[in-house]
C-alpha cells in the first residue's frame, strides 16, 4: 500500500497542475464577468439587490453543488469505493444507486425552487430586514428569476462527483466558464438594464447551460437516467444520506453566517454588500484555484485509502497537500496586503465602479486575506473527515461558530465602528476557529503528523515576514515615482509581484524547503 501511494504521487501532482490550469481559465472568465458586472452596475442599489438575491441560488450551485460541496463530496466518498478503479464503467448496481440519488435530489430541489419563487418577497424581506423597501422589492424580483438555479445546483453537484470518480477533471472545473460567458454576452448587448433583471435572467440561463454541458459526458461514461425510489434497505444510499445531510446542514450553517453578514452590511452605506461580494470573488480567484487543484484529485484517494485502512498514506498525502497550499498561500497574503488597492483600481475602476468602490473592496479584501491559511487547512482536513464517512463533526463545529460570527460582527461593526472591514475580519476569525477545532477533533479518526507540518509552516512564515518587509519598502519607494495612473499601477504590480515571488522562493530555498525546490525544478523543466 505504501508503494502504491508513492507511485500515485506523480499522477496526483500531474492532475493538480492540469486542474490548476483549467481552473485558472475558469476563474479568469469569472473575473472578467465580475469586471463587466462592475462596469455596468458598480456598487449601487441595483448591484446590492442582485447579490442579495443571488445568495440562495449560489448556495445551491456553488456551495452545495460545486466542487468540494456536499453533493460532490458525498458522491466521491461513496462511489469511489464502489468503482474498482477510476477507469471502470459503472455497473448496473452503481447505475441504480446513481438514479436513486438523482431522483430524490431532483424532487427535493424542485420543491425548494418552487417555494423560493412563490415566497421570494418574504425570504428577501427576512434577509434584508434592515434594508430599504426599494432594495427588498428589487431583490425579490431578482430572486424569482434566479429560483430555478436552486434545482440545477444539486444535480450539477452529483455530476461533478461522478466525473471526478472517473478521473474526468477538466469538465467539472471548466464548466463554470459557461455561466460566466452567458452573463458577459447578454449584459454586454443590453446597455439599459437599470433594474438588473437582465443580469438575473442571464445568470439563470448560464446555470442551465452549465448543466447541459456536463450531461453528454455522463452518458458517455455509462450512466443512464432511469428514475427509481430504491431507498428502503439500501445501505449505499443510506451512506450517501449520512454524509450528505450533515454536510448540507453544515453548508447551510455557513450560509447563516453569510446572512448575518448581509444583515449587518444592510446597516452600512450603499454598496457595502457589493463590496464584500467582490472581495470574496477576488479572494476566491487564487485561493479557489489552489484548493481545487490539489484537493480534487486527492479526495478520491483519501476515500479509497480510508476504506482500505491505510492511515499512513493518508498522513503522507495530507501533509504534502496542505504543505503546498501553505507554501502558495503566504505570498498571496503578502501581495493582497501590498497591492489590493492598486490591483482593484487597475482592473475594476471604470464605468459605474468609482474610486470609493475601489477603497471599499480593497479594505474588505485585505482583512479577508488573513483567512487564507486557516481556509486551506479547514477545506483540506474536511476532506479527511468525509473520507472516513464523517460529516457530522464538521457540521457541529460549523454550527457552533454561528454565535461567534454574530458576536464578532456586533463587536467589530457596531461597537468598534470598523464598517466593511469588520465583516471580513470576523470571517477570518471564524475560519480560524473552524480550522483549529477540526484539526483537534480529527484524532478520533486518525492521528495526523502536525509537528512536521507546522515546523515547515514556521519556516514559511519567517520567509514570508522578511519578504513582506522588503517588498513593503520597495512599494513605499515606488510610490514616490510620478507616472500616468494605469502605467504606474501596472508597473508597481509587476515589480512587487516579481520581487515577492523571487525573495520568498529564495528564502525558502535557504531554509531547505522541499516545496521551493519542487517549484524551481518545475520552472526549469
Amino acid at each position: 500500500m505504501e508503494q502504491r501511494a508513492k507511485d500515485e504521487t506523480p499522477s496526483v501532482l500531474k492532475a493538480a497542475w492540469l486542474i490548476a490550469l483549467v481552473t485558472i481559465a475558469s476563474k479568469f472568465m469569472g473575473f472578467v464577468r465580475d469586471m463587466v458586472v462592475a462596469n455596468f452596475y458598480g456598487a449601487t442599489l441595483v448591484s446590492d439587490a442582485y447579490f442579495y438575491a443571488l445568495q440562495i441560488p449560489s448556495l445551491a450551485i456553488i456551495i452545495l453543488g460545486g466542487v468540494g460541496g456536499p453533493f460532490h463530496s458525498a458522491v466521491v466518498a461513496v462511489f469511489s469505493k464502489l468503482i474498482p478503479d477510476f477507469d471502470s464503467k459503472p455497473n448496473e448496481f452503481v447505475n441504480k444507486l446513481y438514479n436513486t440519488f438523482l431522483t430524490v435530489s431532483f424532487l427535493f430541489f424542485a420543491v425548494c425552487s418552487i417555494l423560493g419563487f412563490f415566497f421570494a418577497d418574504k425570504i428577501m424581506g427576512l434577509i434584508i430586514s434592515a434594508g430599504s423597501p426599494e432594495l427588498v422589492t428589487l431583490a425579490s424580483a431578482h430572486f424569482k428569476i434566479m429560483s430555478p438555479i436552486i434545482l440545477i445546483g444539486g444535480i450539477i453537484g452529483i455530476y461533478y462527483g461522478l466525473l471526478i470518480c472517473h478521473k474526468q477533471y477538466i469538465l467539472p472545473n471548466l464548466s463554470p466558464m459557461v455561466l460566466s460567458l452567458v452573463v458577459i454576452l447578454i449584459i454586454s448587448f443590453v446597455h439599459n438594464d437599470n433594474t438588473g433583471l437582465v443580469l438575473a435572467g442571464a445568470t439563470t440561463l448560464g446555470a442551465i447551460c452549465q448543466l447541459l454541458l456536463q450531461f453528454p459526458k455522463i452518458r458517455q461514461i455509462g450512466y443512464r437516467i432511469k428514475p427509481n425510489f430504491n431507498i428502503v434497505n439500501n445501505p449505499q444510499f443510506k451512506n450517501i444520506c449520512e454524509l450528505l445531510f450533515p454536510a448540507i446542514l453544515s453548508s447551510t450553517i455557513g450560509q447563516i453566517s453569510i446572512y448575518i453578514d448581509m444583515f449587518f452590511a444592510s446597516t452600512l452605506k450603499e454598496g457595502a454588500w457589493t463590496s464584500v461580494v467582490f472581495a470574496n470573488r477576488i479572494f476566491q480567484f487564487p485561493v479557489g484555484i489552489l484548493v481545487t487543484a490539489f484537493l480534487v484529485p486527492l479526495f478520491p484517494i483519501f476515500s479509497r485509502l480510508a476504506g482500505e485502512g491505510n492511515s499512513e498514506s493518508i498522513k503522507t498525502y495530507f501533509n504534502k497537500g496542505v504543505g503546498v497550499l501553505f507554501f502558495a498561500g503566504l505570498p498571496m497574503i503578502i501581495l493582497i496586503l501590498l497591492l489590493a488597492q492598486d490591483g482593484i483600481s487597475l482592473i475594476f475602476e471604470r464605468g459605474a465602479f468609482n474610486a470609493d468602490a475601489v477603497i471599499m473592496v480593497s479594505e474588505a479584501l485585505c482583512f479577508l486575506s488573513f483567512s487564507i491559511l486557516p481556509y486551506v487547512f479547514r477545506d483540506s482536513i474536511t476532506r479527511v473527515y468525509y473520507a472516513f464517512n464523517d460529516s457530522k463533526t464538521p457540521f457541529i463545529i460549523a454550527m457552533s461558530s454561528i454565535a461567534l460570527k454574530a458576536v464578532l460582527n456586533w463587536l467589530l461593526i457596531l461597537k468598534l465602528d470598523m464598517g466593511i472591514a469588520g465583516i471580513t475580519l470576523s470571517t477570518s476569525f471564524v475560519t480560524l476557529f473552524n480550522a483549529v477545532f477540526l484539526g483537534l477533533f480529527i484524532y478520533k479518526k486518525i492521528k495526523l503528523d502536525y509537528k512536521t507540518l507546522f515546523i515547515n509552516l514556521a519556516k514559511m512564515l519567517a520567509a514570508g515576514g522578511i519578504t513582506f518587509v522588503i517588498c513593503g519598502f520597495i512599494g513605499f519607494e515606488f510610490d514616490r515615482i510620478r507616472l500616468p495612473k494605469y502605467i504606474f499601477e501596472t508597473a508597481k504590480i509587476i515589480i512587487i509581484m516579481s520581487c515577492c515571488l523571487g525573495i520568498y522562493t529564495f528564502l525558502n530555498l535557504i531554509f531547505k524547503m522541499d516545496y521551493a525546490k519542487e517549484l524551481v525544478n518545475r520552472i526549469k523543466r
